[in-house]
């Protein structure tokens, strides 16, 4: 039988309040966000807005939803966010399968190894990287925003590190029975490494939602920007033209409120992901936590 001592218990409800002030002080800019784009204009200009709306309207999220500009750009953003982790995700699962094996089953698996890290530690820099996709014809297009950043090296390291404490029992049992090292990766590995592909998806996909110095980069065209782009743009750059407010919007809505609304709008995606990948995050933080 546990029994808990009260200097455990002691030490469990300073840790529980712990983590729920740190949880609020994460929410907390969230929720002003919320209640400034719902807030009206005289309260948002004059930074009367704080967890509650104040003169509660939705002016803001209609003018963000009819703005063209503010849509595309999320639609692009969409498109990157998801083939950018399918692609990425399947790129590094190949890739961890044959690096995971022993040196007697993969004789090249070191140099393959090295070349992995050496591009972890060294890389070529923002300038080559750019005359890269430029003479690719990349520019302007969603590719310029994918494949540059589609291996992960980091995540490869820690999916090869899950592989390797997998049974290798697995592995030999299915090659006895016939099957080939594509089916075993599939119908075997996948299914067992759910924890690790869904946290290493996570990460992959709240960096491609959230990257915009790419998009100001290799995209010139800022009707084709992804969403983060476009934010910095009108909220670091300040070029509210992008807002597309005409003077009989400028004296019934704030342009504070319609940038909450478009801040908001935008994380909403990713905390809507975040539950259903949330029973498979608890185990997948542990990866290669444990050693053999």
């Amino acid at each position: 039988m546990y029994h808990k001592t009260p200097s455990y218990r002691i030490f469990s409800i300073f840790n529980h309040l712990l983590l729920a002030f740190i949880a609020i002080l994460c929410t907390l800019p969230l929720i002003h966000t919320l209640a400034l784009s719902l807030s009206g204009k005289a309260p948002a200009n004059a930074n009367l807005v704080g967890l509650i709306p104040i003169d509660f309207t939705w002016d803001a999220y209609d003018k963000t939803l009819d703005n063209p500009d503010f849509l595309r750009s999320l639609y692009v953003a969409v498109i990157r966010t998801v083939a950018g982790t399918l692609f990425g995700m399947l790129v590094i699962f190949l890739a961890a399968y044959p690096l995971s094996k022993h040196g007697s089953a993969f004789r090249s698996r070191q140099a393959y190894a090295w070349f992995f890290i050496v591009t972890l530690l060294f890389n070529g820099g923002l300038i080559p990287t750019y005359m890269v996709v430029q003479k690719l014809h990349l520019m302007n297009s969603i590719w310029a925003l994918i494949l540059p950043v589609t291996v992960n090296i980091w995540l490869l390291v820690l999916m090869m590190s899950f592989f390797r404490h997998i049974p290798k029992e697995l592995e030999e049992s299915s090659l006895i029975d016939g099957a080939g090292h594509f089916r075993i990766l599939f119908r075997i590995f996948l299914p067992i490494s759910m924890p690790a592909v869904a946290t290493l998806s996570l990460f992959t996909m709240v960096f491609h939602w959230n990257s915009w110095f790419d998009g100001l980069i290799y995209i010139t065209q800022a009707r084709n920007y992804p969403l983060s782009t476009f934010l910095q743009t009108i909220l670091v750059q300040i070029d509210t033209s992008q807002l597309s407010t005409t003077g009989q919007d400028m004296q019934n809505i704030s342009n504070t409120t319609v940038k909450a609304a478009q801040i908001f709008i935008g994380a909403l995606p990713i905390l809507a992901v975040y539950p259903f990948l949330q029973k498979y995050f608890v185990k997948g933080m542990v990866l290669g936590a444990i050693k053999e």
